[in-house]
């Protein structure tokens, strides 16, 4: 399972693409206004730091827009995957878009359903939402599970992304469960290294050190 972030901040990108651990990014109309930056120019730096897929996502509603603008982004660079959310004209302009070449991102799949939809529309990746599901009682992780069971079984290629991750556990079973990337946001990543163990056997290991 590839590891992806999930953020728009250019630091938080540089910090942890320098682990030689990340493979692509996502992005969303959230986490771009955070910055308080230019679209455009978020998602090129993120490019020049990032060989993989980066995703940037259409705010138009209607499938005309969401065309519109998912032709102009891919034209600023190869690596750019159009986030498109889930709906009857999301999954026809995903049609349309990876007819032409431009892959697509399917994003707020609260269903293994709506996962299948997508997949059928011809998408790149479909993003089910774990912490959200989790929110209102449904396990997001068996969402993934039967994704990715499902996928199999019919020969679907699409790509699946666990998106909306909460904690270290949320990884974990994402793995397990077939997920072909996680989405992470920075601060989990940061937990995903770290063990309480880990810090108490280097101090230990430091501390014998300094007896010698």
């Amino acid at each position: 399972m590839q590891l992806f972030l999930d953020t728009a901040n250019v630091d938080e990108i540089r910090e942890i693409a320098s682990w030689g651990v990340l493979s692509g990014v996502t992005t969303n109309p959230s986490l771009i206004a955070s910055e308080g930056r230019d679209f455009r120019e978020v998602i090129n730096e993120i490019c020049g730091l990032v060989d993989g897929p980066i995703s940037a996502e259409v705010i138009s509603e209607d499938r005309a827009g969401m065309l519109r603008e998912a032709r102009e982004s891919a034209e600023w660079h190869p690596n750019i995957v159009i986030k498109i959310p889930m709906g009857s004209e999301g999954l026809a302009a995903v049609s349309i878009l990876e007819k032409e070449g431009i892959r697509c991102n399917v994003t707020l799949i609260f269903s293994a359903a709506q996962g299948y939809m997508a997949a059928l529309a011809g998408a790149s990746f479909v993003s089910p939402f774990v912490g959200r599901l989790d929110d209102i009682g449904t396990p997001g992780i068996q969402v993934v599970a039967d994704l990715a069971e499902m996928f199999d079984l019919h020969g679907l290629p699409t790509r699946i992304i666990a998106a909306s991750i909460r904690h270290p556990q949320h990884v974990e079973q994402a793995a397990l469960a077939g997920a072909h990337i996680a989405t992470v946001p920075t601060a989990v990543v940061r937990k995903l290294v770290k063990h309480p163990l880990t810090d108490i056997g280097i101090e230990k290991f430091l501390s014998d050190w300094r007896k010698m």
